[in-house]
């Protein structure tokens, strides 16, 4: 008699089959909503970051141009009444006046003077003309860009207190607002609003950097743990001996 061993089917039950099957590998939910946070994190961070230094450039051009330039070159600020510059220097346009010496001065350059020696109402005109008197005297004729004509008087150098260096539109409004007293009260505003400004920008980037390195940490944290749970349900798992093709005769 023969008796021939079956092999075990792949369908049959076996007192040895595994314990525990290995858990379905289910997709992580849990980056989702931390890569939708870090983007908008991200996008306020930038916008804020743009935002500040554009206020903060904006400051330091600001206090530049109106009091910091004028006071190293040794110049004074003014502002345009009328509109006879126009459209050069419209009213309301800052202009700041070097003291030039006069025989530097040329055809074409924006001087500021005063009509009347002596007075202290002063008039911003380009040069139209430099002439010499018989005497051998210097004058200096000037015109308005928006006047027909040129002007009736003829300046001498005593008249004369520079010649613009440089010009922005409207800001002259504020320069009429802040003079004497408040010119310094505002320099000592700006100059403790940019020092609070670097503190608190210094103290925000730390914060920042100290907020990301713990959002880095916790990704990392839960994969471990993940990955140890993976380790622990991936036992060996027992199976049955089945022997095949053996026969006893």
């Amino acid at each position: 008699m023969t008796i021939t061993a079956r092999s075990r089917r792949a369908g049959d039950h076996t007192e040895g089959s595994p314990r525990h099957a290995a858990p379905a590998r289910v997709p992580d939910q849990h980056q989702h909503p931390a890569d939708d946070r870090d983007e908008k994190t991200t996008i306020w961070w930038w916008t804020r970051t743009i935002v500040s230094w554009v206020l903060l450039l904006l400051m330091v051009g600001l206090l530049a141009v109106m009091v910091v330039i004028p006071r190293l070159t040794g110049s004074t600020a003014y502002t345009v009444l009328t509109g006879s510059m126009e459209p050069t220097m419209p009213p309301g346009t800052l202009i700041v006046v070097k003291r030039t010496p006069n025989e530097d001065l040329n055809t074409g350059d924006v001087i500021t003077f005063q009509p009347v020696s002596g007075e202290p109402g002063v008039v911003t005109h380009r040069i139209e003309g430099i002439y010499y008197t018989g005497e051998g005297e210097r004058r200096i004729h000037t015109r308005g860009d928006n006047n027909p004509i040129a002007d009736s008087w003829s300046l001498v150098p005593e008249q004369i207190r520079g010649r613009v260096i440089y010009s922005v539109p409207y800001l002259g409004r504020v320069n009429t607002v802040i003079n004497g007293q408040s010119r310094s009260i505002l320099i000592t505003g700006v100059a403790v609003a940019l020092g609070g400004y670097a503190v608190w920008m210094v103290i925000s980037g730390l914060l920042d950097k100290r907020r990301e390195n713990g959002v880095d940490g916790g990704p990392a944290d839960e994969q471990g743990s993940d990955a140890d749970d993976l380790q622990a349900h991936a036992m060996p798992v027992s199976t049955t001996e089945t022997k095949i093709g053996h026969e006893n005769v």
